[in-house]
């Protein structure tokens, strides 16, 4: 029974319950406000309330990838698009039925298809009496300035590209308040539909994907980032020929060197919201899919040029899930599989192209298309790819750097400095208690179970009150408290075998050094450096207990580890500190 003016379960679960409805309207004002244009919210609701701050940045992105992806859910005509293919009339004659058949100098024959902010026509121009494709913006009078904006951005980005295999715009107009341009139109297929037939025979997706390479290193020559490269903006002519289209989602930029940009602000620069995200989940790069952690550089069209690779050679893309939110995630966590596990059939060196692709560090894919489309005309040359090739330094490299989850050490950094405290306190005791003479095993089992037991539940509880906990998170979790289980219970082993107190203490050392092991390859190689010395201080402390020396193995074992954990988690405390 709870004493006198202690919160019992039903308060504290009415004030969580307040809490995530506080929360949750907080979100709803961030969303509404960020669809203001110019309006930068989160940072100062976040000075507002400071007690929402960390759950209010964790759960920003998430909310506006929402946010984002709500457009691409409605498949049907505005009602100001569908006016715009009646004729003009008088309203008080009734409703029109006849469709509108020209928009200026074109004649509008059929639909060829639509996203989430264009639609395409199949057209005829009357003046020049060719065949064009007709591109206009989807909700007419009714679209927002930056809908507007974004639509002539990607006319202008498409039209200063002359390219063979990228799609030409021949005209940018407007008719009647409503913007639009025209391009070459192709007759064919698309890779998309390919692609749904099933993966593509090796060699013909790699000469399909050639001058792709090619006519996306050319559009970055000028200035120009694709940022939605998939198989539905491929087209593919009767005679086999490929042809990029679609820059609606382009950025420009000032290129500076083969593989580098220097970003400038364009006019589409300013179309998305702060922390945005512009692209198709599953063809997207991991920095374009973080909104903004990250910059979205030449890097991000090497990605995407991976994944259509990817999907020619599997039918599908590198990451599917039942929602566009669910994939983003599995983008910004996940490594795609192997396109030989879904397809046996998949050549090797194809398959290690792609891969290569697809790293989420982007200084290890391909440094341009270019360099992309040499290794793929390697292959269809029967010569060596780079795609298998590394210098020892390159492979040394990418063995000790961080991988993509780790990002959330910056949530541990300060508890790893106190656990490093506790480990050289709990061990300085343990030495204590065994120079004092005490042979009982009991108070060392009662001051490794309690006292490691406690920190660990206060440890847990410190970091799910600075925002939620991801799924690298848990793991880490269960292989540490799976290492402090493992510590206590060497007392009854000890026991079991009837052997002295702390006769087994040089294990403790191989048990952390395993677990900086597992954290080397989930978090960062860097780890590597620490298992390795703690492997090395349990043969240390197996030598010093052999010795005549004064037993101070238990000792060593806690500066030594607790020098491992405090390193680390000065270095991320210092960068979540320093974070914007």
């Amino acid at each position: 029974m709870s004493a006198p003016g202690d919160p019992d379960d039903a308060d504290v679960e009415r004030a969580a319950i307040g809490r995530d409805a506080r929360l949750g309207a907080l979100i709803e004002e961030l969303l509404d406000r960020s669809r203001e244009a110019g309006a930068e919210p989160l940072d100062e609701l976040a000075r507002r309330h400071p007690e929402f701050e960390a759950e209010l940045r964790e759960l920003w992105a998430t909310a506006m990838i929402a946010e984002d992806f709500g457009s691409f859910a409605d498949d049907e005509l505005s009602p100001d698009a569908e006016t715009l293919l009646q004729p003009d009339a008088d309203p008080a004659s009734g409703p029109r039925s006849a469709p509108l058949r020209r928009i200026g100098d074109y004649e509008l024959l059929e639909e060829l298809g639509r996203g989430g902010m264009g639609v395409v026509f199949k057209a005829r121009q009357a003046s020049l009496g060719r065949l064009v494709a007709l591109k206009m913006i989807l909700s007419g009078s009714l679209a927002s300035d930056s809908d507007l904006a974004r639509f002539r951005a990607e006319a202008e980005s498409a039209a200063r590209l002359a390219h063979p295999h990228i799609v030409p715009v021949y005209e940018v107009g407007e008719h009647g308040g409503q913007p639009y341009f025209s391009m070459k139109y192709v007759t064919g297929t698309t890779l998309a539909r390919r692609v749904a037939e099933g993966p593509l025979p090796a060699r013909e997706a790699a000469e399909l994907l050639v001058p792709v390479c090619r006519a996306i290193a050319e559009g970055h020559r000028h200035g120009v980032l694709h940022r939605d490269l998939k198989p539905s903006n491929i087209l593919i002519d009767c005679d086999g020929r490929p042809y990029v289209s679609d820059f609606g989602l382009a950025k420009r930029f000032e290129p500076s060197g083969a593989a580098g940009v220097t970003p400038r602000e364009p006019p589409i620069a300013a179309l998305t919201h702060s922390g945005g995200i512009v692209g198709t989940p599953g063809y997207m790069a991991p920095e374009q899919a973080a909104g903004q952690r990250g910059a979205v550089g030449v890097a991000a069209d090497v990605y995407g040029l991976g994944a259509i690779l990817y999907a020619m050679l599997t039918g599908r893309p590198p990451f599917q899930a039942p929602s566009p939110v669910d994939t983003v995630l599995m983008v910004l966590e996940q490594d795609p599989l192997p396109p030989r596990l879904l397809n046996p059939t998949a050549d090797a060196d194809l398959e290690m192209i792609a891969l290569k692709c697809l790293q989420k560090p982007a200084d290890l894919r391909y440094e341009s298309p270019d360099a992309l489309a040499d290794d793929l005309e390697a292959y269809l040359a029967d010569e060596p790819i780079s795609a298998r090739s590394s210098h020892f330094t390159q492979v040394l490299s990418r063995a000790f750097r961080e991988t993509h989850h780790a990002a959330v050490l910056e949530n541990w950094g300060l508890l790893w400095m106190w656990h490093s405290l506790a480990l050289v306190v709990l061990c300085v005791v343990t030495n204590a208690f065994q120079w004092l003479g005490v042979a009982s095993r009991l108070p060392y089992v009662g001051l490794w179970t309690v006292g490691l037991g406690l920190w660990a539940f206060i440890f847990w509880n410190l970091r799910r009150r600075s925002g939620p906990v991801s799924f690298v998170e848990r793991q880490i979790a269960h292989v540490w408290a799976a290492s402090m289980a493992a510590s206590t219970l060497l007392y009854g082993v000890e026991a079991l075998l009837r052997m002295p107190v702390l006769a087994l203490s040089p294990v403790l050392g191989l048990i952390s050094g395993m677990v900086f092991l597992v954290k080397a390859g989930i978090l960062s190689g860097a780890f590597y450096l620490q298992a390795v010395v703690l492997f090395g201080t349990a043969l240390a402390m197996a030598l010093i207990r052999a010795s005549e020396w004064p037993d101070f193995s238990i000792l060593l074992f806690g500066v030594v580890s607790g020098a491992c954990f405090f390193v680390p988690g000065l270095k991320y405390h210092r960068q979540r500190v320093r974070r914007p």
